[in-house]
């Protein structure tokens, strides 16, 4: 992949069209180095943020020319997806191009008929307006992004960066998707399944409802993230909050917007991601500080969540910090391989 094309038509965002020009963009020295050129197409006149008018050589037609075409944001597109775009989008796709969407953009790529069949998604303010409106679509409205193959979708506005990314990721490697990641300031790595947000605030830390033990529910997941390395059941954590299992798993779910098993998962995740980072220790030790209790169980689990097996994870982060020749010699980094 090589050419990028960003689809705009009048009443587009700014901030969602800035996110592909930033990543992409003749401005980023590693988008150039990966060999992406990006152009901007655009209906004559289209004025972006409701005042900024482009100004690009490049009409709607133009898309079908690109390897990977680009729809932001668009304020009409929910009960009016501009016609011509549409049409130039499907085109795009008819011509083989790999076509993404940043959040209201999947009306867009649904008024084509792209999406029929598929899961899609978008920000989860008009996920139900998208279902609503193209019943053929398999909507998903808790996830960040998700990546069918040729047609890509993605939430709102923060979410765009990480559809990005994980495109940059898939064509060039976790390396340079990281190394993007650092200029941007942004987590390197937010998986499409993650939650697009929390259900509802956590309760305070002098504790939660009625019955609630003396720690809440906020007091008991600080404590459980304190205590990975050991054994932990939904029943245990029922207990320790004085609720029933059944009441503990809504409860549960209402305020965080995951199961707790699927919570839990989470933090061990995040903490190998850390230990990766931070120490030098081996596969099957960081398996037992988080909780995993063997390296196989570990690497399907994070190759599953992250995308990428942990010694590769590890590597590209001490490659990104000019680290890789000193670490890959010490004890612990030595295999060549994270599969079982």
């Amino acid at each position: 992949m090589t050419s990028v094309a960003l689809g705009v038509t009048d009443g587009m965002t700014l901030f969602e069209l800035a996110i592909p020009c930033t990543i992409f963009g003749p401005g980023n020295p590693e988008a150039a180095e990966a060999g992406y050129e990006l152009k901007i197409c655009a209906a004559p006149g289209a004025r972006v943020g409701g005042w900024l008018r482009s100004e690009t050589p490049h009409g709607l037609e133009d898309l079908a020319e690109a390897d990977t075409v680009i729809v932001p944001a668009c304020d009409d597109a929910l009960d009016h997806p501009p016609a011509e775009l549409v049409e130039a989008v499907r085109a795009a796709h008819r011509g083989g191009a790999r076509v993404a969407s940043i959040c209201t953009g999947a009306f867009v790529l649904a008024a084509a008929g792209l999406l029929d069949g598929r899961r899609a998604t978008t920000h989860w303010m008009h996920t139900r307006k998208l279902a609503e409106s193209y019943p053929e679509v398999e909507v998903d409205p808790g996830v960040l992004y998700i990546d069918d193959g040729d047609v890509l979708t993605s939430a709102g506005q923060a979410a765009g960066i990480d559809l990005c990314l994980h495109m940059v990721r898939s064509d060039h490697g976790v390396t340079l998707a990281n190394t993007l990641a650092r200029r941007l300031v942004v987590a390197p790595h937010r998986a499409g399944g993650q939650a697009q947000f929390i259900a509802g605030p956590l309760p305070g830390g002098d504790g939660g409802g009625p019955g609630e033990g003396r720690y809440g529910l906020s007091g008991l997941l600080d404590e459980t993230r304190q205590r990975l390395d050991e054994p932990v059941t939904v029943a245990e954590l029922a207990r320790r909050a004085n609720m029933s299992l059944r009441h503990f798993s809504r409860r549960f779910m209402a305020v965080t917007g995951t199961s707790p098993l699927q919570w839990l998962l989470t933090q061990r995740i995040r903490r190998a991601q850390e230990l990766l980072e931070t120490t030098d220790n081996s596969i099957e030790r960081i398996a037992e500080q988080v909780g995993m209790g063997t390296a196989t169980t570990l690497r399907r689990h994070f190759n599953r969540v992250v995308g990428i097996s942990p010694t590769a994870y590890r590597r590209a982060f001490t490659e990104s910090r000019g680290l890789g020749r000193t670490r890959a010699r010490r004890p612990g980094l030595t295999q060549t391989s994270d599969r079982p």
